[in-house]
């Protein structure tokens, strides 16, 4: 990691160190925050005293990270704005950066403080359209094309089903545990809480095989925590290496030559779709040649490419950044081949055609098989684009982990002990773990980002509510209220912080 500071001057160093430090800050802060919810429910049924169940969800959240993939860091990065996408390095898109980071810090180290079980990822979809819709403003620019709309509405959806996932499905284990698991005196067990175990039996711990699935279904929680929240940090960094230190980081210089195979096949057949299908996007057909792949054309072209500063990303124009891609990645094996100019134009073309398959992809005419096949185009462009380096991934899920082994307690104790007017059940527990693990660890894998907080507490209230106990109404109100403010906060602390460091720079 420290070679990334040698040759820096020491003020873009500095702000490499501080913009590191607030990604792994926040993934801290993610880790005490939202990882609270996955041990409340297995330190308050008494399964695992609370020194083993944090250091096993701190594990537990780290293998999350380290195997979960990367399809979700991009769902997020993807939600920034595109000019701030192309063109991440200026001064500008490090204070879009900066500002997105320290707002969503400053509301979850408030919701923490007041034992709130708020969304950490919520306050960065705030965060993320504060900079966006003031970006636009101050830029003036469509509000509308500020913010990816689709991909927005397809996150508030599932901000909006999760809750009732977990509601509902939590409520319907517990149901079905209640009316189909408790016709002898063994099974019913698992309806009793610790203090009516041990009042009954003498014993502290819950019956062996519910302790083991507690266990297994708070490890569950943790590792789907890791895999869903720990890749939004490895986004974010990933955005400050590419505005900070773009020579190394823009494309992946560990690409093979399949992989930059791969990218120039996509960028052909983009060509290919797009000539073929011109007049039905109203443009007026203009063919650009496609270079062969000989060395001799490519060394005369690369030198040729005219490096511009802006890159028209409009289906109009798509001709231009199609055809300065494919010059730059023809009969191209290694990305060192390329300065580091040509690698920057390159990710910011990659980006921009991207959006630009995106765009057709939306269009209504186009056939929904078509759509599949460009949406498999989207995921070649930008395979040697959108990766992440190992170390990378590594400090992240230290911090995730290490933030939940430090600050989990307030948090659990509002999901513990303040949601149900009484104390939870070995089966209210394990139906809400249950619930959380599965549902998460889906979304984890399908690129769809979810709350974990918003999953679990609803699963707990779920469980309250069908077995009867009875719900703190103060503490849920709080919570909903929580979760209401998150977005217009964090959009105006977002849009204030980034609108005073324009100010200054």
């Amino acid at each position: 990691m420290l070679h990334l500071f040698d040759g820096m001057d020491f003020h873009t160093g500095i702000m490499l160190f501080l913009l590191l430090l607030l990604v792994l800050f926040y993934e801290a802060i993610n880790g005490f925050h939202d990882t609270a919810n996955a041990i409340a429910t297995v330190i308050y049924t008494r399964a695992l005293r609370y020194q083993l169940a944090v250091a096993m969800s701190g594990l537990f959240n780290f293998l999350g990270v380290l195997m979960g993939g990367l399809s979700v860091a991009y769902t997020i990065v993807h939600l920034l704005p595109i000019d701030l996408l192309l063109n991440v390095s200026s001064a500008q898109g490090l204070a879009m950066i900066f500002s997105m980071l320290l707002a969503a810090i400053i509301w979850n180290l408030g919701t923490w403080y007041f034992g709130l079980p708020a969304s950490s990822f919520h306050t960065l979809i705030g965060s993320i359209i504060g900079i966006s819709l003031t970006n636009a403003l101050l830029i003036d620019n469509s509000i509308v094309l500020a913010l990816n709309l689709p991909k927005l509405m397809e996150i508030f959806l599932s901000l909006l089903i999760s809750p009732l996932v977990g509601l509902t499905i939590a409520g319907t284990i517990v149901f079905l545990l209640r009316y189909y698991w408790s016709n002898t005196k063994k099974r019913r067990r698992i309806h009793m809480t610790p203090k009516e175990r041990e009042k009954k039996d003498g014993k502290r711990k819950p019956p062996f095989w519910t302790r083991i699935a507690l266990i297994l279904s708070a490890a569950g929680v943790s590792f789907s925590h890791g895999a869903n929240d720990g890749q939004k940090g490895i986004g974010l960094i990933m955005l400050v290496l590419i505005g900070v230190a773009p020579a190394g980081f823009v494309v992946n210089m560990n690409a093979s030559s399949y992989d930059i195979s791969r990218t120039r096949d996509a960028v052909h057949h983009l060509q290919q779709y797009y000539t073929q299908h011109q007049c039905n996007f109203n443009i007026a057909n203009v063919v650009m040649p496609f270079p062969q792949q000989t060395n001799k054309v490519w060394k005369r072209y690369k030198s040729e490419v005219p490096i511009l500063h802006e890159v028209a990303c409009e289906l109009s124009q798509a001709l231009m950044p199609i055809h300065s891609a494919s010059l730059l990645l023809s009969n191209l094996n290694r990305y060192d081949e390329l300065s580091s100019e040509q690698r920057s134009y390159l990710r910011r073309l990659l980006m921009c055609l991207s959006d630009i398959t995106n765009q057709i992809a939306q269009l209504q005419e186009t056939p929904t098989i078509d759509q599949l096949f460009l949406k498999n185009l989207q995921q070649d462009l930008l395979y040697t684009v959108e990766y992440a380096p190992l170390w990378i991934i590594i400090i992240v899920a230290f911090a995730l982990a290490l933030g939940t082994m430090v600050g989990w307690r307030r948090v659990a104790t509002t999901i513990g002990e303040k949601i149900g007017k009484k104390d939870m059940t070995y089966a209210q527990g394990l139906s809400a773990q249950m619930t959380a693990a599965v549902f998460i660890g889906i979304a984890s894998y399908t690129g769809m980002p979810v709350s974990t907080t918003h999953v679990l507490s609803s699963a707990v209230t779920g469980t309250m509510l069908v077995d009867g106990n009875g719900i703190h109404s103060k503490t849920i109100k709080n919570i909903i209220i929580a979760w209401i403010l998150t977005l217009p906060v964090t959009i105006i602390l977002a849009s204030g912080i980034y609108r005073l460091i324009i100010k200054f720079i």
